[in-house]
């Protein structure tokens, strides 16, 4: 009976112990297999740069929302586009050229005015549309007071100012305090504009820091349309138009 005994006692345990092994066996195969979750599997994800389609409108057709003009690209200094005084506080007399804006880009403008005053901020059209004439009225004046070179850095020649397009638009205060200077960043406008304007689908055309690649100085004032998409995707990645489509930088002209 003891011979007997011990025979049942070492069979069971034999089975219990090829259970156990069989477990770890198991154990050690589901944690060596990657999961949907596991980095061994995930596929790296497009940034949303990569994915965005950079085809959807012209970036050379003077009537395109993606129309890029800088001291490299421009149009015909004689191009005049569809134009609309805008409903909103304009700084000049409704009956002034640069009281105008391209009527694709009025919607956006109201919108913009609209919400900003909705935050308690009053936001004043400070000029829109230039036509090449008066374009060079303005070039030829700064070139007079200041020299090309300096002229250059802070003044579009005719043909190649986005305010001919009527997408581009100077924004000011009330109280005109910093107009058309870089100090226009800290006024309660321009810090509002600096974090919501690209929410109704305008960028800061010459960022800070980017004179090499825009050719013109920090104009924290100077807004560009270019639609809600587009706005969303420069201001996540800080990149000028030149950038995002990889066109070359144009810090000068030929």
């Amino acid at each position: 009976m003891k011979k007997y005994a011990a025979f049942f006692v070492a069979l069971i345990v034999l089975v219990l112990g090829v259970g156990f092994t069989y477990k770890q066996l198991k154990r050690t195969e589901i944690n060596d297999t990657p999961t949907n979750n596991s980095a061994a599997t995930q596929e790296t994800p497009q940034s949303s740069t990569e994915s965005f389609n950079k085809q959807q409108h012209s970036l050379t057709d003077p009537t395109s929302i993606w129309l890029v003009v800088d001291k490299q690209r421009g149009i015909s200094a004689d191009f005049v586009p569809d134009l609309v005084v805008p409903d909103v506080k304009l700084r000049l007399a409704s009956s002034e050229e640069q009281m105008q804006i391209n009527t694709i880009t009025e919607p956006a403008i109201k919108e913009l005015f609209a919400a900003a005053k909705n935050d308690g901020v009053t936001l004043v059209f400070g000029s829109g549309y230039r036509s090449g004439a008066l374009q060079k009225q303005f070039y030829d004046s700064y070139k007079a007071k200041d020299g090309q070179a300096a002229a250059d850095t802070y003044s579009a020649r005719p043909g190649h100012s986005e305010h001919q397009t009527g997408f581009a638009a100077d924004i000011t205060s009330v109280s005109g305090t910093c107009h058309l200077q870089i100090c226009w960043e800290n006024t309660p406008e321009g810090k509002w504009i600096a974090e919501n304007a690209y929410k109704y689908g305008f960028i800061i055309r010459y960022p800070k820091d980017k004179q090499d690649i825009t050719g013109y100085q920090y104009e924290p004032w100077h807004i560009r349309y270019v639609d809600k998409e587009l706005a969303a995707e420069i201001h996540k990645t800080g990149q000028t138009l030149e950038e995002f489509f990889e066109l070359g930088p144009a810090p000068n002209y030929d």
